[in-house]
């Protein structure tokens, strides 16, 4: 009885929460973008071809407007939108954090900083096409992940030194041009393209990258998988139990989640083959 009556209270929540979403969707419909939205909307696309910006909307804040380019945000001020503020708006007289619950919101999280892909089916990790990542090997290598990665955000930025404090792991980096693809691309075309990556993510070091290159590179292709594979932003992590974490974590975390894939994998029985 108890089993029934909790299954009738999940099911209630999943309907509300459906027809909040519809409303909300509704609402968002209804409500038109102003001219000034507009405006620099349009002009943001112009300046920046190769980032698609998804929504542009005034804040609390005269003058300065919310950047959406996909899963990610930044700020930007209507008087010169050469300069992206990449962050969260605090209100500190409501104590009240702007941008987190509608970050919340567009990824699926409750307020955390990840979360993990419940809607997107488990991807076994060996099945991507790891030639198209950027290979880095530390240690024995054993544990395995798979990042989803644009070196123009801020939370990739935040999550790679959480990487790198990592041993004994290989990490396949996909480069994807959610934030334009000069800078995927150049990173690709770089003589060594791992250290290039590195020195890029962890110093702010552009100096091994190949600007305005023309190689062979996977950048579209990788845009390609990650909108197949419902990536909805960066970063992405990818684990070898087919399993995924959204946003950025901490290396506590990390090493938590290796610890229960490794469990996991432990506790499946040995594949033997079987001799004619």
């Amino acid at each position: 009885m108890m089993a029934i009556t909790e299954s009738a209270r999940r099911r209630r929540r999943v309907a509300s929460a459906a027809l909040c979403a519809v409303l909300a969707a509704a609402a968002a419909t209804a409500q038109a973008a102003s001219p000034d939205e507009t405006r620099l909307l349009t002009a943001l696309r112009k300046a920046h071809p190769g980032t698609e910006f998804t929504e542009v909307s005034r804040t609390e804040v005269s003058g300065l407007y919310e950047v959406w380019m996909n899963g990610n945000v930044a700020y930007v001020a209507s008087t010169n939108p050469r300069y992206f503020i990449f962050g969260r708006l605090f209100d500190t007289q409501a104590m009240r954090d702007i941008t987190g619950p509608k970050i919340a919101q567009r990824t699926g999280q409750d307020g955390g900083a990840q979360t993990e892909s419940v809607s997107a089916a488990p991807v076994p990790l060996d099945q991507l096409p790891l030639a198209d990542a950027i290979k880095t090997v530390r240690g024995n290598g054993q544990r395995k992940l798979a990042v989803f990665s644009d070196p123009n955000c801020v939370y990739c930025k935040q999550l790679e030194p959480e990487l790198a404090g990592l041993d004994n792991v290989t990490i396949y980096t996909f480069l994807v041009p959610l934030q334009g693809e000069a800078r995927p691309v150049a990173i690709w075309c770089a003589a060594d393209r791992e250290r290039a990556w590195r020195q890029w993510m962890l110093q702010a070091d552009p100096s091994l990258m190949q600007p305005g290159a023309q190689c062979e590179h996977p950048i579209a292709r990788n845009l390609e998988l990650a909108r197949r594979l419902r990536v909805q932003g960066t970063p992405t992590m990818i684990w070898a139990d087919g399993s995924r974490t959204d946003g950025y974590v901490g290396r506590s975390v990390l090493e938590a989640r290796f610890a229960e894939v490794a469990k996991v994998a432990a506790a499946q029985p040995v594949k033997t083959e079987k001799r004619p």
